[in-house]
């Protein structure tokens, strides 16, 4: 079943000497229920525009064209904003590049994640700071209950990017949108990110509209992808069928500069599951928390 489905998505910013710049052309996605999606390009080629228009996070100044849906509701790019509100959060979070993007510095991690809960559901404050907690305790972040009440700065980059899935977790989304999760991280952090939104997907069905830079993580994690170049998607295809056979020029130099080893890593959904993090509990204990 498709869950969201982005139709000629066109975002344009205006030029100081007049006229408009066109940063996305044209384009069309799907993701499907429980999948894991891969946009891939390189720096400026539409990716982030493209994942920002499907909540209205995009600027004020940008002019946003096409039609945007998520199962079940109506064009996102105009909804009334108290829908849209229901829409951004409820069905579907945000994971930042940098996870200060979502975290306010002046307040703790549990009262952000709590008021975050709060929004969505009709619960106490206790009730929303224990659903805090365990929301922390499901991305693995160590020793919750103490650690909610850390300020953001009180926390290391892998800790704040799990604060920041937590918070777009608090409403029990069906999609998440995660713009280059791992790209401020080291290499080990960044394979625990990814192995967490690996598990988020694997328990809980979310699909996840993967932005990236790297193939390498297209190739290893993804089901499908989006190949996108100059604000517009060239190439769509299975990731087996991207890797065996690129059909776009721009994708087959993104693959000539690529090494995988052989063969190439299969989606994820043929691959089996597996703990990954010191210390994380076990995915049947994250599933009973």
């Amino acid at each position: 079943m498709t869950l969201l489905e982005i139709r000629d998505l066109e975002v344009s910013f205006p030029q100081k000497g007049g006229g408009w710049l066109t940063v996305v052309r044209g384009v069309s996605l799907q993701v499907g229920a429980g999948e894991i999606v891969g946009l891939v390009g390189e720096s400026g080629s539409g990716k982030t525009m493209t994942a920002l228009s499907v909540l209205r996070l995009l600027p004020p100044q940008a002019r946003v064209r096409g039609e945007i849906r998520l199962a079940g509701s109506g064009d996102l790019l105009t909804l009334p904003e108290r829908e849209l509100q229901r829409v951004r959060g409820g069905r579907a979070g945000f994971v930042f590049q940098e996870p200060m993007s979502a975290l306010d510095p002046v307040y703790t991690i549990g009262f952000q994640i709590a008021e975050a809960v709060r929004a969505h559901r009709p619960v106490s404050r206790k009730e929303a700071l224990a659903e805090a907690v365990r929301l922390l305790d499901r991305v693995a972040l160590p020793d919750a209950s103490r650690r909610i009440h850390d300020y953001p700065h009180q926390l290391s980059g892998g800790q704040r990017q799990r604060a920041g899935i937590a918070m777009a977790l608090a409403a029990g989304p069906d999609l998440l949108l995660a713009d280059e999760p791992t790209t401020a991280l080291d290499v080990t952090l960044q394979a625990q990110i990814l192995d967490l939104l690996d598990s988020l997907r694997a328990d809980l069905g979310l699909a996840v509209l993967l932005i990236t830079h790297d193939l390498g993580i297209v190739a290893e994690r993804c089901d499908r992808a989006a190949v996108m170049h100059q604000g517009e998607i060239v190439e769509t295809a299975g990731v087996e069928e991207l890797f065996a056979g690129p059909r776009h020029g721009y994708t087959k130099s993104l693959l000539a500069a690529l090494t995988l080893p052989e063969p190439h890593p299969r989606p994820l959904s043929h691959r089996p599951p597996a703990d990954r993090e010191r210390g994380a509990p076990s995915r049947s204990s994250r599933a009973r928390a």
